[in-house]
């Protein structure tokens, strides 16, 4: 299938790791041209020494995107150094798991600071940057796409994810409505929640899950799996398959969605 993306500018914030890592080769596999953005130098070196490996050419650029200053200053960096961006994949915020008797107030402005914030500051960068090519246009081509990575913690509550709950939550609803403002102008923005990924992510709830159960890692990981309809956790390939599609011409008239990848975990409509 052709998904349109070759020589399209795609940023991918958290694009050093998990999905976000496996993102930025499944859409240079489709010959765009990629940027990924990591505060963690270190991660950053690694996934673009890979994907050097495998025959990919990234651009990496270092930051915080808890800084509303940050994500300005990467957008314009990408947009100078490769292109207008056509497809922000966010996907950079990371939401501690705290046990409920822990949580005060401190613990969930934190859980904003990372996961909510740092999928709004660029997001608005970047609409920003559509809807001006947008209006230049005259409702030519399309100006953009947007793909929030958030997380089924919004949907479904958990113990231990209360306030990163919260937060997906909050980056579900602002999703759906900015689609529908700025579907006005061609930008299509959508959202996939991911269930449980192997990930280093599925290593801290699986840990918190052996400390309250008073069990060992592998223990707790085969429980965990054994639970899924699909008798294991998601892969973040399959994650990073419907991003491509969202973020590809084959999408052109999903907007406002909101994709649950968690194989029929929580059976929700």
């Amino acid at each position: 299938m052709e998904l349109g993306l070759n020589n399209k500018v795609v940023l991918i914030t958290g694009g050093s790791k998990g999905i976000g890592f496996a993102c930025a080769r499944a859409f240079a596999q489709e010959g765009a041209r990629v940027a990924i953005v990591s505060r963690d130098p270190a991660n950053l070196a690694r996934a673009y020494e890979q994907l050097k490996e495998e025959g990919f050419h990234v651009h990496r650029t270092r930051a915080d995107l808890h800084e509303p200053h940050s994500a300005a200053d990467i957008v314009e960096e990408v947009s100078t150094a490769v292109g207008p961006i056509d497809v922000l994949i966010n996907c950079a915020g990371a939401a501690r798991r705290y046990d409920p008797e822990t949580l005060d107030a401190d613990a969930f402005r934190a859980t904003m600071e990372a996961k909510y914030f740092p999928y709004i500051y660029p997001q608005q960068e970047v609409l920003r940057r559509m809807a001006e090519r947008a209006k230049a246009n005259n409702g030519g081509a399309e100006p953009g796409t947007i793909v929030n990575i958030i997380g089924m913690g919004g949907k479904v509550a958990s113990d231990i994810h209360i306030a990163g709950g919260a937060a997906n939550a909050a980056l579900m609803l602002a999703t759906v409505g900015l689609a529908h403002y700025y579907a006005r102008y061609g930008i299509r923005i959508n959202a996939i929640n991911p269930g449980s990924t192997l990930t280093e992510r599925i290593e801290e709830a699986v840990g918190l899950e052996a400390a309250q159960q008073g069990i060992g890692h592998d223990e707790a990981l085969a429980r965990g799996q054994a639970r899924m309809p699909l008798g294991r956790y998601a892969k973040p390939e399959e994650i990073a398959d419907v991003a491509l599609f969202l973020a590809s011409r084959r999408a052109s008239y999903v907007t406002g969605a909101i994709i649950p990848m968690d194989g029929a975990n929580a059976p929700l409509i």
